[in-house]
């Protein structure tokens, strides 16, 4: 019998257990373990509350999870309540799927004011995670700053732009719409580097801005090239950058009719922030492009003043004692997805923050690969009996994925009408909901 240990139960973990279900059959046992009482990571904190159709990639987790040879380990500190160099005496296999949950620091003067928030910050207060519950985002100025050009930067230029009512069959937490409601939000400007041709925006989430019922998407037409140049880029890309035209040929009068407007700054970086101990303007530095397509300084400065920045520009794992790290990528120093004997990473863990969730998939299969070829036919650890000793020694309390379901079925009869489910911000409560 070959016993695995998963750290993480977000789209990586779970891919990488359905693998070794596939590779070993019958001949594995495979414990999932999470720091939180409820699975999913990304899917439950990361991707967007209004996008329920991604959401639902959970439901071919539950079939990995509630089969018979794999297990949800939650309410498990790995770090703080076990070791890595413990995990690893257990186990033939220790997997760190942890994701990467930390924000990058924009690394500018202002950056630690109040009112600066990371994107994993600012996404995990609307979608509940415990982390940033009590988050207190200044939503009484009427204008935000969003630092980055991906998707992330779009969901939540989105998500400060929609009525309550857009939002009505989301899982966005209630306390988060609440202040959302009340907002005094008048216009969002969305800060790139670089141009419209270098954006890491998909078109589908670009298109859905255009059609928001109190907000209006604006670019500056002098930021486009001209359109023969479109013909040179992919086509998934050239499609982003038609909604840009198609946002740049609104009509003024028909901008004037909406409250809220969200401007794309391109060829704008930011090199300060400043304040009276809070937000209260951005410094941004023009650029351009060099013949490599990187952006650099013109020289050129201006403020937009603005009462929240929020950085959308990109994410780190977080590190583990014991565990060798890259910090210049934010991510464990691995070849091909091995760490040290025994010890793997799969994901972003080990890729740092690339790709869809659906790549994680070949990405844990090819771990499960290098595992197979490493531990043979195992047979020589304890597995999950070692672990439950020592965690009941210990005084940890874990959450089964029985218990989980618990949790769901709580939070979908508190959900408020139209909404699939209201999250539980409170690991005491998603506890006293599992007992």
């Amino acid at each position: 019998m070959r016993h695995i240990a998963i750290i993480g139960s977000g789209p990586a973990g779970y891919y990488t257990a359905e693998a070794a279900q596939k590779q070993f059959g019958d001949d594995v046992r495979v414990d999932v373990i999470d720091r939180l009482p409820v699975p999913y990571g990304l899917i439950r904190f990361g991707v967007a509350p209004d996008h329920q159709s991604i959401k639902a990639v959970s439901r071919r987790y539950e079939g990995v999870a509630l089969s018979d040879n794999v297990r949800f380990v939650g309410n498990v500190m790995v770090g703080e309540d076990i070791s890595i160099d413990e995990l690893l005496g257990m186990y033939d296999a220790v997997i760190l799927a942890t994701g990467a949950p930390n924000d990058r620091d924009l690394g500018i003067p202002g950056s630690d004011l109040p009112g600066v928030f990371g994107s994993a910050a600012f996404v995990g207060w609307y979608n509940g995670h415990p982390d940033f519950a009590d988050l207190e985002p200044p939503l009484d100025g009427k204008h935000v700053a969003i630092v980055g050009n991906g998707n992330v930067a779009l969901d939540v230029a989105r998500i400060l732009s929609k009525t309550r009512v857009e939002l009505g069959g989301s899982d966005i937490v209630s306390h988060a719409l609440d202040m959302l409601e009340t907002a005094n939000t008048e216009e969002v400007t969305i800060l790139g580097r670089r141009g419209p041709h270098q954006i890491a925006m998909t078109p589908k989430e670009l298109g859905e801005l255009g059609h928001l019922e109190r907000a209006c998407p604006y670019v500056d037409r002098a930021d486009l090239p001209d359109a023969g140049e479109d013909m040179l880029l992919e086509p998934g890309m050239r499609k982003s950058v038609t909604c840009l035209r198609e946002f740049a040929a609104i009509p003024e009068s028909y901008r004037a009719t909406k409250p809220i407007s969200i401007e794309f700054d391109f060829f704008a970086a930011p090199v300060a922030i400043e304040g009276d101990g809070k937000v209260e303007r951005i410094i941004v530095e023009r650029t351009e492009l060099d013949s490599e397509l990187r952006s650099r300084g013109t020289g050129e400065t201006y403020a937009i003043d603005c009462s929240m920045v929020v950085a959308c520009i990109g994410y780190q794992t977080p590190s583990i004692e014991g565990v060798p790290y890259e910090h210049g990528r934010g991510r464990f120093a691995n070849v091909e997805g091995r760490i040290l004997q025994g010890l793997y990473c799969v994901g972003w863990a080990r890729r740092g923050p690339s790709g869809t969730i659906g790549t994680n998939r070949p990405d844990g299969y090819m771990i499960i690969e290098a595992v197979a070829e490493d531990i043979g036919d195992g047979a020589s650890k304890q597995g999950r009996a070692a672990l439950d000793a020592l965690l009941e020694q210990r005084g940890v309390q874990i959450v089964k994925f029985s218990d989980w379901k618990k949790i769901e079925e709580a939070e979908i009869a508190r959900a408020r009408e139209g909404a699939p489910r209201e999250k539980f911000v409170r690991i005491e409560d998603m506890i006293k909901a599992a007992n």
